[in-house]
């Protein structure tokens, strides 16, 4: 089974990340994880940092003329920032020294894992809870999770997401979206990824495009931030991934999960989802046909889930993302030593993060699908997989 670890602080010297489990012969470069690394980058209402980092994964192990050796694949990202900041945190990272004299951060800012974090681990002062939870951490979670993204893309699993809401502009209803993306789905979800991009806030909706742009430069100037809906969808899953028999062996529990275990995120469905609680049965359920040749539904309602497993339709997955916490605008905070009321202090942040976001949902959902994959098509080499997969 594939498993990931990422190790690394914001404003550290680098990420790092360890991928293990992925089975041997599986074609694999460093190009292969540069574009979605990329499109990590990309999108409206993104912050300073990403005017000069450009993150680059490098591959330092795991990995022979191209392809995995099935051994433990291990990746390596420089932090351009580092030494760009005058927080103190390069300064005192490995040395054993005194911090009298380095900046403490003692304002928590409401929403971040600040407070809490430093309650947790006894800090006097907020900077490593910040260095870690920081989102930055998710470049290195797109990069391991870009292996497993490849695996699935080997055996015909595409991935695509796309904006559907920002604030309070989005699309009218479900069944709109679905008129709007089910072409491309026909396709493959890469497609929808494609067409997305080339908006810049991911949306495929010209139309709304501009007017979540101009909510954006709304919020902006008010000083507040922006988050929004989005969907993922995933095309040629077969039949019968995930399992209805334990609970944590349900792909949509694993799916939700690994979104919800995102930073920032804060909802998710599948398919309907809430939309199910609003209607009658009959508007709900898919019917069953067959033509011939295999099992079909009449419609994609249940976004390609029943019973804890796939059943051949598209996965269609939303998530929720909350606005990012940090503002110009500052909340009211409690100062850690003083106990003052104060403002929080401004650290450098995206106004809307949520066109990057998508790319990081559609990566993170990648290893639970392969593992899945795994279960039922295992085995320690890409060829050895592919003759259980041929035989379905």
């Amino acid at each position: 089974m594939i498993r990931y670890l990422t190790a690394g602080e914001s404003h550290g010297p680098a990420l790092t990340g360890i991928v293990e489990g992925v089975p041997a012969g599986l074609p694999l470069t460093e190009d292969h994880l540069a574009e979605h690394l990329a499109r990590r980058q990309e999108g409206y209402g993104r912050g300073g940092r990403m005017a000069f980092e450009k993150d680059i994964a490098t591959i330092n192990s795991g990995v022979r003329f191209g392809k995995t050796m099935g051994g433990p694949i291990s990746l390596y990202m420089a932090n351009r920032a580092f030494q760009k900041d005058d927080a103190g945190w390069p300064v005192v990272m490995n040395k054993e020294i005194e911090a009298d004299g380095i900046e403490k951060i003692t304002l928590p800012r409401p929403g971040h894992a600040d407070l809490v974090g430093a309650q947790k681990y006894r800090f006097d002062d907020i900077r490593p809870v910040i260095e870690r939870s920081s989102a930055r951490e998710t470049a290195m979670r797109v990069a391991c999770c870009g292996i497993a993204r490849q695996f699935l893309k080997h055996f015909g699993i595409e991935i695509g997401g796309h904006v559907i809401q920002i604030g309070e502009v989005g699309y009218s209803s479900w069944d709109e979206v679905r008129k709007v993306s089910d072409t491309l789905v026909q396709r493959g979800a890469e497609e929808v990824y494609k067409a997305a991009d080339q908006s810049d806030v991911r949306c495929l909706d010209d139309a709304l495009s501009a007017q979540m742009r101009d909510e954006i430069k709304k919020q902006r100037k008010a000083g507040s931030s922006l988050g929004g809906i989005y969907e993922i969808i995933v095309t040629g899953v077969p039949v019968g991934l995930g399992s209805y028999t334990h609970w944590d062996n349900k792909l949509d529990g694993k799916i939700a999960q690994a979104i919800l275990a995102t930073q920032a995120m804060k909802g998710v469905e599948i398919g309907y989802g809430f939309e199910a609680a609003r209607n009658p049965g009959h508007l709900v359920h898919d019917e069953i046909t067959h033509d011939g040749k295999a099992f079909q539904r009449s419609t994609n309602r249940s976004g390609g889930i029943e019973g804890g497993m796939s059943n051949g339709m598209p996965i269609i997955i939303r998530g929720a993302m909350k606005p990012i916490p940090t503002m110009l605008n500052p909340l009211k905070t409690v100062d850690m030593h003083s106990l003052e009321v104060t403002n929080t202090r401004y650290e450098r942040s995206d106004v809307c993060a949520l066109p990057r976001a998508v790319v990081v949902a559609e990566s993170v959902i990648a290893p639970v699908l392969a593992n899945a994959f795994l279960e039922k098509f295992g085995g320690d080499s890409i060829s050895e997989i592919e003759e259980k997969f041929k035989q379905l």
